[in-house]
């Protein structure tokens, strides 16, 4: 099981990754992928620098449970050095494995849409786009709202300002987050309330991860302490699958 509180398996055909805005500044995937060169695990001997593993293709195949997985998460699957031909090899077990949903994730929105306008989505595949501010993450949800897929999501994490209002035509599934670790960065209440409200008034799944590092309060404590409660409750609304 992923430790992730929104899916329950990670697949990573692709590992390393390059920063592109500030919601890179802390990537805990680069952090976990020196631990993991460390400790000689394999498809992390590059330790965060881009690896294509195709061995790692197979393992949906072999997993008959429908499980929800969440792809790459130790990587952006729509970075530019990521060929479209492997892309497509990515997409092909998708389509395979109907049994199975998959979350695609990515900060390269524009190479997401590009890669669609001459493909099919997979139906069992969910589309987002990570939005942490305005100046880098709201352009990036035009470009999500352009690809026909059955489900489009935000990965609002982490949440580094208000955003005002945002456009969730199309979206189904807004997940938001605070950020954790030694340099996490606050993240104040009043925008979080701000998306929930938003989410609720457009009939959008609502998801609340982790205040983080950060507690409602101000206080800065460890995330397990500061918890995931949004007044006074816990916000876990998760899209039906919808094939």
């Amino acid at each position: 099981m992923s430790k992730i509180e929104w899916t329950e398996q990670t697949w990573n055909p692709v590992t390393g990754c390059t920063k592109v805005s500030p919601g890179c500044k802390h990537c805990y995937a680069e952090t976990m992928a020196k631990r993991l060169q460390a400790m000689g695990a394999l498809g992390y001997e590059n330790g965060f620098e881009l690896s294509l593993l195709p061995e790692r293709l197979s393992q949906p195949y072999r997993r008959r449970r429908p499980t929800m997985y969440f792809v790459n998460s130790m990587s952006d699957l729509f970075q530019e050095e990521v060929p479209f031909e492997f892309v497509e090899q990515v997409m092909q077990v998708i389509q395979e494995t109907p049994w199975h949903t998959y979350q695609i994730l990515t900060k390269r929105s524009a190479r997401m849409r590009e890669y669609f306008e001459t493909h099919k989505v997979p139906d069992n595949a969910w589309l987002g786009v990570s939005v942490e501010d305005r100046k880098y993450g709201i352009p990036r949800i035009p470009d999500l709202q352009e690809i026909n897929a059955i489900t489009r999501f935000l990965s609002v994490e982490p949440l580094l300002e208000n955003l005002g209002k945002i456009s969730l035509k199309g979206i189904r599934w807004v997940i938001v987050g605070g950020e954790s670790g030694a340099g996490a960065r606050p993240m104040d209440e009043s925008w979080v309330l701000s998306l929930r409200n938003q989410c609720e008034k457009a009939g959008v799944d609502f998801f609340f991860k982790q205040w983080g590092a950060w507690g409602r309060d101000g206080v800065k404590r460890s995330k397990k302490a500061n918890g995931r409660h949004l007044q006074g409750r816990t916000w876990d609304m998760i899209p039906a699958i919808a094939i």
